[in-house]
């Protein structure tokens, strides 16, 4: 009676074990790439999945996107200058059957593409584009990495260029570039502004000269401009015709003495 019972509680386990094999649940994200024998016969999830004990084997994987950091990359731009780039690329596996079969580890298969392309495409760029149009190199990469990677099933939805290390000397000679830059932009700035200003005193003496009683207002504005509260003297502009009788006495009379 003690051998029947032991005879059944090694089935129970023996069942429980083959259950336990039989049986997989997958997560939302998650696909199971199911082989028979060594040979791909479906991919199933997510959910409940019964699979044949010992004859059927099932891979797990994820289809959220992946986000890794390529390390800094040694560059020399096309105008021969050595710079350290690293990037970060999204991608995500959508068809896992050809990501388990056609590539033996995607992602470190992925990551390798990654940073070889980012070393070429770098290469044939010059320094100032890949500082201005980054977007446009951004968009290349990710063109090109998504296209390589298409056989094996992996989708890359986005490559960012994320850190560009210069070195010292590059640095300093785009920091001098920049003053000058600078003051190239204010000394365009400066003759502009002379040139709006004698333009626009050219029009004044226009006027003025069509209209004698605007000089007359611009030396009373003049006043209003040189007074201040603590100042106590007071400047009263004199009109020249006021005092041309007088001048002409005095030219008159020196005139005579002269001749005398």
């Amino acid at each position: 009676m003690q051998a029947f019972g032991a005879v059944i509680v090694v089935i129970v386990i023996f069942l429980a074990i083959i259950l336990a094999n039989a049986i997989r649940i997958l997560r939302e994200y998650e696909r199971g790439v199911i082989f028979r024998l060594g040979r791909l016969i479906a991919v199933k999830g997510p959910g409940l999945i019964l699979l044949i004990p010992i004859v059927d084997k099932l891979v797990k994987v994820s289809l959220r996107t992946v986000v890794f950091d390529v390390p800094p990359q040694d560059v020399i731009t096309k105008d021969n200058v050595s710079i350290k780039v690293n990037a970060v690329v999204y991608f995500r596996v959508v068809q896992p059957d050809k990501a388990i079969v056609e590539v033996e580890n995607f992602m470190f298969a992925t990551s390798q593409l990654s940073q070889t392309t980012l070393r070429s495409i770098l290469g044939q760029s010059e320094l100032d584009e890949l500082l201005s149009a980054r977007d446009k190199i951004n968009a290349e990469l990710q063109k090109i990495i998504d296209h390589q990677t298409e056989p094996w099933g992996i989708k890359v939805s986005n490559v960012e260029v994320k850190h560009i290390d210069l070195p010292a000397e590059m640095q300093r000679a785009m920091a001098r570039q920049a003053e000058a830059e600078r003051e190239r932009r204010a000394k365009v700035i400066h003759a502009e502004g002379e040139f709006q200003a004698a333009k626009r005193l050219s029009d004044a003496a226009v006027v003025i000269e069509d209209h004698p009683m605007a000089l007359q207002l611009r030396y009373l504005q003049t006043l209003t401009e040189v007074a201040s509260e603590k100042n106590s003297t007071t400047i009263f502009p004199i009109p020249i015709d006021l005092i041309a009788p007088f001048l002409q006495a005095f030219k008159e009379k020196e005139k005579g003495a002269r001749k005398k």
